[in-house]
């Protein structure tokens, strides 16, 4: 899992070491490894709200330099997997979610700290983070060359403002919004990983509970905010 993502804009060309760079770095040292290598839905680019998410063959259309150095970080594990017969599972998440850190974080912090709420990026995908971990582990079995990709995504297309009104409920404090849902957004389709490893454990009213509970608890951040509405590809 090496990646970098915060703070890419101003020093792209550090984002472009860590997440091209590096991984080429691995792959050519452990040729006989089976690798599960992450990545990120970023690398499709915005897809229609009704088209039910981005699937593992649509052709990737990265925005930004961020999203750019995934897909090198993809094309770097797919170049040695041919040369060397490495078996190579790559995996596109599409968001990973805990207490600490996530879009269902940032939206609780933001409706607490009274934020009005953007919604031009008006749905999202989640996914816990246990289930995420547990799918990557179970792809070292189904590492291949050439490599395995596989979206690693919650069941449900999220809408932005119904997660938020939820939350609000909640945490008993009012939401305000800004703007209005755009047609697109990044989206992706995880029914290949369902197929292999069955379906998420955690649904999205119990991960909008825990947060909910978490944070009028004052539990600890991470302190990342995801920057997930960001629509240009600048984090």
């Amino acid at each position: 899992m090496a990646g970098r993502k915060f703070g890419s804009t101003g020093l792209e060309s550090l984002t472009w070491s860590m997440n091209t760079y590096v991984p080429a770095l691995v792959a050519r040292r452990f040729p006989t490894s089976r690798i599960v290598a992450f990545s990120t839905g970023n690398v499709y680019g915005l897809t229609s709200v009704a088209g039910g998410g981005s699937i593992e063959t649509d052709v990737p259309r990265p925005v930004g330099e961020y999203a750019m150095s995934c897909l090198g970080r993809e094309r770097m594990f797919e170049y040695f997997s041919g040369t060397f017969a490495t078996r190579v599972a790559i995996l596109r998440l599409n968001y990973a979610v805990e207490m600490r850190y996530g879009i269902i974080a940032d939206l609780a912090r933001r409706i607490t700290a009274g934020e009005a709420v953007d919604l031009t990026m008006g749905y999202f995908n989640a996914i816990w983070q246990a289930d995420a971990n547990a799918m990557a582990l179970a792809s070292l079995q189904h590492a291949a060359s050439p490599p395995l990709v596989l979206n690693i995504a919650g069941p449900e297309q999220l809408s932005v403002r119904a997660v938020c009104t939820d939350l609000a409920s909640r945490l008993e404090r009012s939401v305000s919004f800004g703007g209005e849902e755009a047609a697109d957004a990044l989206l992706s389709n995880g029914q290949r990983a369902w197929a292999l490893f069955g379906q998420p454990r955690v649904g999205v009213s119990q991960l909008v509970e825990w947060t909910a509970d978490w944070v009028r608890r004052g539990g600890a951040t991470l302190g990342k905010p995801t920057h997930f509405e960001s629509r240009d590809g600048r984090f």
